[in-house]
């Protein structure tokens, strides 16, 4: 597998976090790359550290949002921050290192709630 950094996406991002105010991730501490040759049916995947990073070696929680090239890349602008907004969606408020899954007790990540986060993105944005 072939990857480069992606500050692109991460300033995305950084602005996403900010006018989102996802005021439980440390921006610091994602890390976005572009994969050249994946096969695989996503636009996009995060990657988290698990827990065991943390207390036995002590590297702090921090995720990694990978953007498929071949398939990120080609979509419209729109569609790409609603990836982006998806990744970021499965990070826990206690930021980990751990996801969230797509289906949970009290949460859900699909197309639906997705929409609802960039309308009102869009909102604050007129």
């Amino acid at each position: 597998m072939n990857y480069i950094k992606a500050p692109d996406v991460k300033n995305i991002v950084d602005a996403l976090v900010q006018q989102l105010e996802m005021e439980h991730i440390d921006v610091t501490r994602i890390h976005c790359i572009r994969s050249l040759d994946a096969k695989t049916r996503a636009y996009a995947r995060i990657w988290g550290m698990s827990r065991l990073f943390h207390e036995v070696a002590g590297i702090p929680p921090n995720y990694i949002i990978e953007v498929v090239s071949k398939k990120y890349d080609k979509l419209p602008e729109r569609e790409q921050i609603k990836t982006i907004i998806h990744e970021l969606m499965h990070i826990p408020k206690t930021f980990s290192g751990a996801l969230l899954s797509h289906k949970g007790r009290y949460h859900r990540i699909n197309d639906r709630e997705v929409e609802k986060v960039i309308q009102k993105l869009e909102r604050q944005q007129r």
